[in-house]
């Protein structure tokens, strides 16, 4: 097992003994890299809103988590007016790895060298099963909204 699955694996495994909210989910595998919200999608077979799109952004120089529904896009300027900040921005590929230990395309909401602010959109509230990114582009997990909200210590937000 990747070493970034392992960590991401035993992030959900610590949550639950935490908290004792049932069985933690499982990283699934997949056998092709899933790197966009269409694609996770139709490898898991489900609708592109129940993909938790892990974005990571700068706002202002620090590291912004934003879990957001696959079947939209972030508005970064509706982000800094929440968040109080001058800018959000995309992060590059070197800043992201900085912050997560994962690379674009496999980032997962937990599993962190040290814990990130995140937003979770309010739009994954709909969803019975949603599933995240597992550390690499190949593994996902599943998961609800509430237990997205209470592993990542995220706030709920409309982000888009």
């Amino acid at each position: 097992m990747h070493p970034n699955v392992s960590t991401v694996q035993d992030a959900l495994d610590s949550a639950d003994a935490r908290d004792g909210s049932g069985a933690p989910s499982r990283v699934r595998m997949l056998p092709d890299a899933v790197t966009t919200a269409a694609a996770a999608a139709a490898a898991l077979g489900v609708e592109v809103g129940q993909i938790a799109n892990s974005l990571v952004f700068s706002a202002d120089d620090e590291p912004l988590l934003v879990m957001t529904s696959g079947a939209h896009r972030v508005d970064t300027a509706k982000v800094a007016a929440l968040l109080g900040v001058a800018a959000v921005t995309r992060a590059t590929r070197e800043f992201v790895r900085e912050h997560t230990g994962q690379p674009i395309g496999g980032v997962a909401p937990l599993g962190h060298p040290k814990p990130l602010r995140t937003l979770v959109d309010t739009a994954l509230e709909g969803y019975a099963e949603i599933w995240a990114a597992g550390g690499i582009p190949h593994a996902v997990f599943p998961t609800t909204y509430v237990q997205l909200v209470r592993l990542t210590a995220g706030t709920p937000a409309e982000v888009a």
